[in-house]
């Protein structure tokens, strides 16, 4: 039954993405979102702004209506570490995960099947590493 979460929120996540494209005529690619930010002077025109928004916002509502328990084993630093690593790479892969994994392997598009294929060999091998070579 635990599934069941997992296939509303890929429902809901296709369904904003294609929202998005349909509405912008553009993939709903969250580095590039922030990218935008960076550029424009009246944010809170554009829509990329609040998308990000509901992004931010919609976890806690969640977090509200159906209270979780989520334990970090890690430091503040290595989230920080991690975080910045993120942002390399998603500058370095022209994109992130949201870019290439959700909408542009949706279009078929090599260079996002190829990105995300690398995305998620350099998160098995990281896991892996961390876990049973520097544990």
């Amino acid at each position: 039954m635990e599934y069941i979460q997992s296939l509303v929120g890929g429902v809901l996540i296709g369904i904003a993405v294609v929202g998005y494209l349909l509405t912008h005529g553009r993939v709903a690619g969250v580095s590039g979102m922030i990218s935008q930010q960076l550029h424009y002077k009246m944010i809170f025109q554009h829509s990329s702004f609040w998308f990000l928004m509901g992004l931010m916002v919609v976890p806690f509502i969640y977090q509200y209506l159906q209270p979780l328990d989520i334990q970090l084993e890690t430091s503040a630093i290595w989230l920080v570490i991690s975080g910045v690593l993120v942002g390399f790479g998603t500058r370095l892969g022209s994109g992130c995960t949201s870019g290439h994994g959700v909408c542009g392997i949706s279009r078929l598009s090599l260079r996002s099947i190829i990105a995300t294929a690398v995305f998620m060999c350099a998160g098995f091998l990281t896991v892996f590493l961390l876990k049973h070579i520097f544990a």
